[in-house]
C-alpha cells in the first residue's frame, strides 16, 4: 500500500516530509530538486534556480575569503528546500509551522555535511544570501527588492545552463569543499 503522507526522492528514498532523518538525506538528491527549483518562486525573466543561487553564494564566500566551511554552508543554506520547497520569506514568517520543519531539515542536513555551524558562521551566510536576494532581482528583474547592503563579486549570467550541468557543478563543487 501507498503512503500517501510520504514523499519519493530522484533517488527513491521514501519518508515523512514532516519527520526528517539523516538517513533520508542524500546529496545527490539536494543537487538534483534544487537544480529543478525556481528561485523566487519563478518569478524572475528567466530561470534561475536555487541550485545556481546556492552555487553563486559559496562562489561570493570564497571570493571574500571565507573559509572552506562557510563556503560550504552557503551552497547548502537551502538544501531543504529540495524536500519541501520554497516559499517565500514573508509568507515563512507568517507560517511558523512550516519554518520549523525547514529548521529541523537544515539542522540535519548541517550537521550530515558540514559538522557544527557556529551563529557567526550562518551571520556570513545570511549575509550573502541577502546581498544575491537583492542583487538577483536588480539583475533579473530590473527591480531593488531589498537595499544592497553590500556588492558581490560574482557575475549574475543570464545565460541559461541546463538543470543537468547545474546539477554536475553543485556536486563537483560540494565535493571540492567537503573534501570528497
Amino acid at each position: 500500500m501507498v503512503d500517501k503522507n510520504c514523499i519519493s526522492t530522484i533517488s527513491h528514498i521514501r519518508f515523512d516530509p514532516t519527520e526528517p532523518r539523516d538517513g533520508d538525506i542524500e546529496i545527490t538528491d539536494i543537487a538534483h530538486a534544487l537544480s529543478y527549483l525556481a528561485r523566487a518562486n519563478g518569478h524572475f525573466s528567466v530561470f534561475f534556480s536555487v541550485a545556481r543561487h546556492s552555487i553563486n553564494c559559496a562562489v561570493e564566500a570564497k571570493s571574500r575569503g571565507y573559509s572552506k566551511k562557510v563556503q560550504l554552508l552557503c551552497l547548502l543554506h537551502d538544501a531543504a528546500e529540495a524536500y519541501i520547497g520554497d516559499m517565500t520569506r514573508p509568507l515563512k514568517m507568517k507560517i511558523p509551522y512550516f519554518s520549523e520543519i525547514e529548521k529541523k531539515y537544515q539542522d540535519i542536513i548541517f550537521s550530515k555535511f558540514i559538522g557544527g555551524v557556529t551563529d557567526s558562521e550562518r551571520a556570513l551566510a545570511r549575509e550573502i544570501d541577502d546581498a544575491m536576494l537583492c542583487h538577483e532581482f536588480l539583475k533579473f528583474n530590473g527591480e531593488k527588492l531589498l537595499d544592497c547592503v553590500s556588492q558581490i563579486s560574482v557575475e549574475l549570467d543570464k545565460s541559461i545552463k541546463s538543470e543537468q550541468e547545474t546539477k554536475q557543478e553543485f556536486l563537483d563543487l560540494f565535493n571540492e569543499l567537503s573534501g570528497q
